[in-house]
């Protein structure tokens, strides 16, 4: 009996394994801008969280990013050692960093420019070393609004992620000038519906209200998330196979 059962098991697992191993991984790497959110802090939603929703079942996407993470403290944590550890050829790294990198007040976080872009290329190259495709995405644009006009916020460290994509060919996408234009489509008022801007007795997890141009709502997320997913199209990538296909009611 116990040989029939091992043979069961075995012939169980050998018919699984090729299907587990013909699974894209899609990991992300960032900040709280895109990471997985306790319900606790709910209703704020990284846009890596909608993101898992958009591809076929030969797609895992393996949301790394933290919250207050920069460059610098995502490998020092072991974080970055976490994703290459199960990495493998045809997988893809999204790579999101800035928000932390520019924090010179918090000196746990702050990266130099120079540090920031020594990062980005060991993502990258060590990315192409485990033969995974990197994508870097410019770090998200923040809420904010000049004469009714949707500013930039990330005016040292975006051109750095754009220099690095360029001297070492890697996709790029703009997150941080097409999440501007998203602002600007919503308005300066309605735009706050895309953050986590709470009334004080609004919802039970914020009693005091919440006032955040940083950090999504569900419809923010959601909308960052297909922003991201456009790219993917429009930058021709493989992945793009990949994305659900609508079901079509005859």
């Amino acid at each position: 009996m116990f040989r029939s059962f091992f043979l069961v098991s075995y012939f169980l697992i050998s018919l699984l394994s090729p299907m587990i191993e013909d699974r894209t991984t899609v990991f992300i790497i960032g900040d709280s801008t895109a990471a997985n959110k306790l319900t606790t802090a709910y209703p704020e939603t990284g846009w890596g969280m909608p993101f898992t929703y958009f591809f076929d079942k030969t797609v895992e996407v393996n949301n790394l990013a933290k919250n207050g993470r920069s460059t610098r403290t995502f490998l020092s944590e072991g974080l970055w050692d976490t994703a290459l550890s199960t990495m493998k050829k045809g997988d893809y790294v999204f790579i999101q960093f800035g928000h932390n990198d520019e924090s010179k007040e918090k000196v746990d976080r702050y990266t130099t420019p120079e540090q920031y872009k020594e990062n980005l290329t060991k993502f990258v190259n060590e990315t192409r070393a485990k033969q995974a495709m990197p994508i870097l995405i410019t770090p998200v644009s923040r809420r904010k609004f000049k004469d009714g006009n949707a500013s930039e916020t990330h005016k040292e460290y975006t051109p750095l992620v754009k220099e690095i994509a360029t001297k070492l060919n890697v996709p790029l996408i703009d997150l941080d000038e097409k999440s501007r234009e998203l602002y600007q489509q919503f308005g300066e008022e309605n735009s706050k519906l895309l953050f986590l801007q709470l009334q004080p007795n609004e919802h039970p997890n914020y009693p005091n209200g919440k006032v955040d141009n940083t950090h999504f709502s569900e419809l923010g997320a959601r909308r960052i998330a297909q922003i991201v997913l456009q790219e993917v199209k429009a930058l021709k990538l493989p992945l793009a196979d990949k994305i659900v296909k609508p079901v079509v009611k005859k």
